[in-house]
């Protein structure tokens, strides 16, 4: 197993010399003739690490050197390869994002979450589609974010949206901060609808498009939907899944 490791790390200092020891213990053979990529950092150089990755078809172990490190194992040194061995994965697909802006057409992937927020002090106002009916003709907020089952303890959960089991096949739809209808507190869709954001006076209320690091600015509409043609496998340790993760985080107080 340790013939076939890519090693990659964030520029977090530790995370660098930790990149150095593992390689002088086990080598690299370099991302081309990986069978398994170890990244070293929080679950944003994470995200970065699966999407530098795609299509490579080549599962991602990370081990913790951030603040949080959700998607991230604890660090192994000596017993890196057993560990891996040993490790549960979890199969996970990006959201597609479809945007269109002043600047044109655009596309974007994201593993943890699509959000659209204000860029100014003034409140925007969206109406939501879903597989082609109007389910709420006028949302006036700061924003929304769609979230996948991975990405829903990140941005998600700190806005007060649902935690999805990973194999739940669904979406979660949260707002931030809503101020009219005051009261809705988002909806849990299923993993294969249709999203359509249609942004309401985009001139004076003007709306970015985030998918995951990708920013659009000045959307007039945006579509999301789960990309089925794209998986990703993450690696976990032995009794610390994704699964496991998440049910802990909906006890955690």
């Amino acid at each position: 197993m340790s013939e076939n490791l890519h090693f990659v790390a964030s520029e977090a200092p530790e995370a660098q010399g930790a990149l150095a020891r593992l390689r002088e213990r086990f080598g690299d053979v370099g991302p081309r003739d990986a069978s398994v990529i170890v990244a070293l950092g929080g679950d944003g150089f994470m995200l970065l690490t699966l999407h530098n990755f795609l299509g490579r078809n080549v599962p991602i172990y990370g081990m913790n050197f951030g603040s949080v490190g959700f998607l991230m194992n604890e660090f192994h040194e000596r017993d890196l390869p057993q560990c891996i061995k040993a490790a549960e994965p979890a199969r996970v697909h990006p959201l597609l994002m479809k945007t269109e802006s002043l600047a044109g057409e655009g596309k974007a992937l994201a593993f943890n979450e699509v959000s659209l927020l204000r860029e100014t002090r003034q409140a925007a106002k969206l109406r939501i589609i879903l597989d082609g009916k109007v389910r709420l003709d006028e949302l006036i907020c700061d924003g929304i974010l769609v979230s996948t089952p991975a990405g829903s303890t990140a941005y998600n959960l700190s806005s007060h949206g649902p935690i999805l089991p990973i194999d739940s096949a669904l979406l979660a739809m949260t707002p931030l901060s809503a101020f009219r209808p005051r009261r809705w507190r988002g909806a849990l869709l299923p993993h294969d609808a249709k999203i359509r954001f249609d942004i309401l006076e985009p001139e004076r209320r003007p709306v970015s498009a985030v998918a995951d690091n990708i920013e659009v600015r000045d959307v007039r509409r945006v579509d999301v939907e789960e990309d089925r043609s794209v998986t990703t496998t993450m690696l976990f340790d032995a009794g610390h899944s994704l699964d496991e993760r998440i049910l802990q985080e909906q006890f955690f107080y």
